[in-house]
């Protein structure tokens, strides 16, 4: 019996395909990646190589032809045993978005066939120095030089920065006053001479890292552009309705699992000459934090259901984005105190912890994902900010 409207009998197979993988592979190297700061690329093709990214691309560009609900069981056990590493597939399937919408197919393609493999990774350069969401403030410069576009700029906060091959950058090609309407996207190969990066040290998903890009006089041919020019923003950021759904749910399937580790140890510890699990004090809290994440796993997999049907999903996209890493914090700090000292020791808990806060701040903080939100409820002119 499928264990809700969303998730059918294959879905569930796909899920229990991928469980077996993310225990088996992926979550052994956890913690150590967290420490050595690499991602392991051989595991990212191996993931590759049994499907498990962009299976909701086409098959002719390297996909499976699945749907985004296939892309969200897939998501939720690779971050059950690594949120960090999951990331990668949530890149792929943002840029795969982007790429197959709105690449030119002879640049593009190549490419999601290998983001696909696992060859691949792909990272996506909006946030700059001054400006993060305020496309308006966007000052990387895109200018068209004969049959080149230049780069020059810098970009910041931009998850794989070191380890990324290739990126989607967004920079200005029109006036500072034409604000998101004078910004445009390049597909930018990483070894691109004149680009050079710098990784931060970061609380939190270290294995995947975040760091600033530089441009200097970086050329990329006109067919790299992404979209129309002057108009990257306004289209290419559509794409990022299907990935808020799943970065709820990646942070929400962390979250799950500490509380299954934590009502399992309160039946164990004991206190008072009773096992924890006795006291209200304790099971009160969990029973609530349980409810909601079952909960917000719904409305996430409702918005991914909604990308499947061609329906809008905007405000559901939003919604999954800020509730579901905020509530998955919450819920982890409260396993993290139910285990007392242990839990704040380096481990598996505390790691958690660290991994999901970021995403309260990347790929749209709560505050904007609640405009977007109102904007879709009672109309953008009503809600100018």
């Amino acid at each position: 019996m499928p264990p809700n409207p969303y998730v059918d009998e294959d879905l569930q197979a796909l899920a229990e395909h991928a469980r077996r993988f993310a225990r088996g592979r992926v979550a052994p190297g956890f913690l150590e990646r967290d420490q050595h700061r690499v991602l392991d690329r051989a595991l990212l093709r191996e993931m590759g190589a049994l499907g498990f990214i962009c299976p909701e691309l086409p098959e002719r560009l390297g996909g499976q032809g699945l749907g985004c609900l296939a892309a969200g069981v897939i998501h939720e056990e690779i971050a059950r045993a690594d949120l960090s590493f999951s990331y990668l597939n949530l890149l792929a399937s943002l840029n795969g978005q982007i790429l197959s919408r709105y690449g030119a197919p002879e640049v593009a393609t190549p490419w999601l066939h290998k983001l696909a493999k696992g060859e691949a990774i792909c990272a996506i350069a909006l946030t700059e120095p001054h400006a993060g969401s305020d496309a308006a403030r966007l000052r990387l410069r895109i200018d068209r030089d004969g049959d080149c576009y230049v780069v020059d700029g810098e970009k910041t906060s931009i998850s794989a920065a070191d380890q990324a091959d290739i990126a989607v950058v967004f920079g200005r090609t029109g006036t500072p006053g034409s604000a998101a309407h004078g910004v445009t996207a390049l597909l930018v190969p990483m070894n691109t001479p004149g680009i050079t990066t710098r990784r931060f040290d970061c609380h939190g998903q270290r294995a995947i890292g975040r760091g600033s890009i530089f441009f200097e006089n970086v050329r990329i041919p006109l067919n790299h552009r992404l979209g129309d020019e002057n108009e990257g923003f306004v289209q290419v950021m559509q794409g990022f309705d299907f990935s808020r759904s799943l970065i709820g749910l990646q942070c929400l399937s962390v979250a799950r699992a500490a509380l299954e580790e934590t009502w399992q140890y309160i039946t164990g510890r004991q206190a008072f000459g009773q096992p924890l699990s006795a006291f209200q004090g304790v099971t009160h809290p969990l029973a609530r934090y349980d409810t909601e994440v079952e909960g917000a796993r719904l409305l996430c997999l409702q918005g991914l259901w909604l990308k499947d049907q061609g329906l809008p999903h905007t405000a559901e996209a939003g919604m999954a984005k800020w509730w579901g890493p905020k509530l998955a914090y919450d819920a982890i700090h409260q396993c993290l105190l139910c285990h007392g000292h242990g839990g704040y020791d380096r481990g598996r808990m505390e790691q958690r912890l660290r991994d999901v806060l970021g995403f309260q701040i990347g790929d749209g903080t709560a505050q904007i994902m609640k405009t977007i939100i109102a904007r879709t409820r009672a109309g953008r002119q009503f809600v100018p900010a």
